[in-house]
């Protein structure tokens, strides 16, 4: 007996969305259109109470104290590591938090120098780098995934080395296949570009890493709040994401790692609450995560995290990715019409998440975006913390505009129409 063929999941109507915007405090109350989920995103009733009812019944230090409340707290707190974990595909043992995915990346990086500098147990051989080895990163990374990596060569002398980008800002796979080699140790890339909004082809990278026996970093920032991740069966060693970009508060993040790894890793920060043995002379670490999170921690921000997780998961994240799909389709073929525009990334009817960049011939990113914004449409201008890759595309600087779930076809158009005027507004292009 066959199997079912399995239906397409159908995207969000325009109605169901107006409905969610209801959970949306600061929606409800603008007539703007905000396409600016990109770089953060707006917060549902449902994180805001939780992280005020926390403080409200639960306020207390976790892993401290046998108390009832602080029990109760460090239930909540490891209760909403358990559901963050999940969502991507893990385990509580494989999470770790941070403030952000910037500092998950720094975690890695300054370990993996701990590690070079001779800290750590027989394991952590594994992360030492010197001369001769060489990290790969990709042309299009964000600065956070880019620069913690050139830190972490100037310290231990390894060698940087980057898969580049094409004309349009897409990663070549084929100079991928001469860039990573025999020496690469580890592999650091983005799953989706914040700039040109496409996916990346991980198997392929993963697959390449693996021949050489190099480890794999995925920043899943673009990823983990738009399409259904699971971070294992990816293949990847270790995964970084913000809970800002997904509907949570700012102040959390985190850091998935396989457990074995995360186990012979040093730490990073150091302090209380990571610790097994503490004499004047020397420290023994718990296993992680614990061993990466001392100091008092951000509990309260966590337990928000896994509240919006837990709002992503009743509407479905295959719900989640087929709107932003279709809406990411409706910007690209918009832009390609608009005279004087340059889309960048992907070509309409290209896998794109519901991002898209453009240059606007004749007119500076920050002016476009100050016309938008009079006109009531909220967008990113600038390099989008992506220099070299603009540098690629020969560009200071681009304007973006990036949906989620609670923008509809009409957010997407009124920024279309607002867009096709600008460079009448300033007089370029025109025939007098």
């Amino acid at each position: 007996m066959t199997s079912p063929t399995a239906l397409p999941v159908a995207p969000l109507t325009d109605a169901e969305v107006r409905v969610l915007r209801e959970d949306f405090p600061l929606l409800t109350n603008s007539p703007s259109v905000y396409l600016d989920s990109g770089a953060t995103s707006q917060k549902p009733l449902a994180v805001l109470d939780a992280e005020r009812s926390f403080y409200l019944h639960r306020n207390a230090a976790v892993h401290r104290g046998a108390h009832a409340l602080a029990v109760e707290a460090t239930d909540a707190y490891e209760e909403a590591r358990r559901v963050v974990a999940g969502f991507v595909g893990g385990t509580e043992r494989e999470l770790v938090w941070t403030s952000n995915a910037t500092e998950a990346i720094n975690l890695i990086t300054y370990s993996f120098s701990n590690a070079s500098a001779g800290r750590g147990e027989d394991a952590a051989a594994r992360f030492r780098l010197g001369p001769g080895d060489e990290i790969v990163t990709t042309e299009a990374e964000h600065h956070a995934n880019l620069i913690p990596w050139q830190e972490l060569a100037a310290r231990t002398g390894a060698t940087l080395r980057w898969i580049p980008v094409d004309d349009a800002g897409l990663l070549d796979h084929e100079a991928a296949r001469q860039v990573i080699g025999e020496r690469t140790r580890v592999v650091a890339f983005s799953h989706v570009s914040n700039v040109t909004g496409a996916i990346t082809d991980v198997a392929d990278l993963v697959g390449l890493a693996r021949e050489v026996g190099a480890l794999t970093v995925l920043d899943a920032c673009q990823s983990v709040p738009h399409l259904p991740v699971d971070l294992p069966a990816l293949g990847v060693d270790f995964a970084v994401f913000s809970g800002h970009k997904m509907l949570g508060p700012t102040g959390i993040g985190a850091l998935w790692g396989r457990a074995e790894l995360l186990d012979a890793m040093p730490p990073f920060l150091t302090g209380g609450s990571m610790i097994t043995k503490v004499t004047m002379e020397s420290a023994r670490y718990l296993p992680a995560p614990t061993r990466f999170e001392a100091g008092t921690q951000r509990i309260s921000q966590a337990v928000a995290l896994a509240a919006a997780v837990e709002y992503l998961q009743v509407i479905g994240m295959e719900r989640v990715a087929a709107h932003e799909r279709a809406l990411g389709q409706r910007l690209a073929a918009g832009l390609a019409q608009l005279e004087g525009v340059r889309l960048i990334g992907p070509a309409p009817g290209t896998e794109r998440v519901g991002l898209a960049a453009v240059d606007v011939a004749g007119v500076h990113a920050h002016d476009v975006g100050q016309v938008l914004d009079v006109a009531g449409v909220a967008v990113r201008v600038g390099h989008h913390c992506a220099q070299p890759l603009h540098r690629a595309l020969g560009l200071t600087a681009s304007t973006r505009a990036s949906a989620y779930l609670y923008n509809t076809t009409e957010d997407v158009d009124r920024f279309l129409t607002e867009l096709a005027g600008v460079r009448t507004y300033f007089r370029v292009g025109s025939t007098r």
